[in-house]
C-alpha cells in the first residue's frame, strides 16, 4: 500500500514518526511531503526521513494564507499525480484532504484545534475525521464537519506518540542551576490572536538566576532573542529530540500548544503562558492538573513556582489511551 503523509508543521513529525516506521517495516511504501515552517525540515532530517518540500508557508496575514492555499494544493497535486497513492493522512494540513480528493484517494484528516479556520475545507473534503475525545462535537459541526465522518480517539494527540518515548527518558543528575526551557508564541498561526514578544520581561528577569534554553519558531523569532540584552540565554534554532529535552528540563514555559502539552503529559513541571483562548484539549489537561495556566507570569512568580516544583510521573492514563489511539489510527488508515 502506498500512503501519503503531508507533514506541514513541526509537531506533525513526532506525531507520525513511529507510525511511519511501523508501516515501512511492514512493507508499505511511504511518501512524505512538507513545507518550510518552524522546525519541520530540521525534525525530518533528525528522524532521517526522506521527503519532498512542496510549496511554502504564506506568513501571518490571512489574505496571503487564502491566496496561497490553492497554490500549494495545485503544487501538491502536480507532485503526487501518477504516483499511485492509495491513502493519505495528515494532522492540520488543510491542503491534504483537498488534494487527496483530486487524486481520488481516501484521506484521514486529524486535528485538535477547534479554532483553525482551515478545518472548514479540510472537514468538507476529508473521508474521515479523527479528533481527541475531549474536543466538543458541536464545535466541529459549526465548522461543517459531518458527524458521520468523525471518530473521537482516546486521550490527547500527544499521547499517540509519547507512550513509546518513555523507555528513552533518563533523568539527569543534580545540577548547580535549574534548567528552564521556553517555547515562545506562534507568530504566524492564523488561530493565534494573542500578544507577541510578551515573554521578553520574564526572560530578562530569570536569565541570571537559572539556565534558560529558548526554542524559537523560526529564524525571525530567533533573531529577536539574539539581541544583546538577552545575552546568556541559549537559543536553539535547530530541532531537538524530545527525549533530550524532557529529562533535562526542570521547568517548561510554553506560549503555544503542542510542546506545552508534551511536557505536561511526561510529568515535567509546566507553565502555560498562552495568551489566547484555550483549546478544549488544554482545558482537559488543566482539569487533570497536568500543568498550570499563568498568562501574566512574572519573573518572581516563575522562580517561586520553580522552587517548589518537582518532577512527577508521566500521565500514565493518557499514555495508555495514546497507545490505543495509535492502533485506532493505524487500523483506520489501512482498513478504511
Amino acid at each position: 500500500m502506498k500512503i501519503w503523509f503531508d507533514l506541514s508543521n513541526s509537531p506533525h513529525i513526532n506525531l507520525f514518526a513511529g507510525l511511519i516506521r511501523e508501516l515501512e517495516a511492514e512493507g508499505h511504501e511511504i511518501t512524505i511531503t512538507c513545507r518550510p515552517l518552524a522546525n519541520t525540515i530540521d525534525l525530518l532530517d533528525l528522524h532521517g526521513f526522506r521527503y519532498t518540500v512542496v510549496g511554502t508557508h504564506y506568513g501571518a496575514k490571512l489574505l496571503n494564507k487564502l491566496l496561497g492555499f490553492p497554490i500549494r494544493c495545485w503544487q501538491l497535486w502536480r507532485h503526487l499525480r501518477g504516483q499511485g497513492i492509495h491513502a493519505a493522512i495528515s494532522q492540520s494540513s488543510f491542503h491534504s484532504p483537498v488534494v487527496a480528493r483530486l487524486l481520488g484517494v481516501r484521506v484521514i484528516y486529524m486535528n485538535d484545534n477547534e479554532h483553525a479556520l482551515g478545518n472548514v475545507p479540510a472537514f468538507l473534503f476529508a473521508t474521515r475525521i479523527l479528533v481527541p475525545e475531549c474536543l466538543a462535537l458541536e464545535k466541529l459541526k459549526k465548522q461543517g464537519a459531518n458527524p458521520r465522518k468523525v471518530t473521537q480517539y482516546p486521550g490527547v494527540k500527544e499521547g499517540i506518540y509519547l507512550w513509546a518515548l518513555q523507555a528513552r527518558l533518563q533523568r539527569h543528575g543534580p545540577r548547580k542551576r535549574a534548567h528552564v526551557y521556553v517555547r515562545p508564541e506562534p507568530w504566524t498561526a492564523q488561530y493565534y490572536k494573542g500578544q507577541r514578544e510578551f515573554l521578553d520581561e520574564l526572560l530578562l528577569g530569570i536569565k541570571d538566576q537559572v539556565d534558560v534554553t529558548l526554542l524559537p519558531r523560526g529564524q525571525a523569532q530567533g533573531h529577536h532573542y539574539r539581541d544583546p540584552r538577552f545575552a546568556g540565554i541559549r537559543i536553539i534554532d535547530t530541532a531537538l529530540d524530545l527525549a533530550d529535552i524532557a529529562p533535562d528540563c526542570d521547568l517548561f514555559i510554553g506560549a503555544g500548544g503542542t510542546m506545552t502539552r508534551e511536557m505536561a503529559v511526561l510529568g515535567v513541571p509546566t507553565l502555560s503562558v498562552y495568551q489566547d483562548e484555550l483549546l478544549d484539549v488544554d482545558r482537559h489537561l488543566l482539569d487533570a492538573q497536568a500543568f498550570c495556566h499563568m498568562p501574566r507570569l512574572s519573573a518572581p512568580e516563575c522562580l517561586a513556582f520553580l522552587a517548589q516544583a518537582s518532577q512527577r510521573p508521566p500521565q500514565q492514563a493518557l499514555l495508555d489511551k495514546g497507545r490505543a489511539a495509535h492502533q485506532l489510527i493505524k487500523q483506520a488508515l489501512l482498513e478504511g
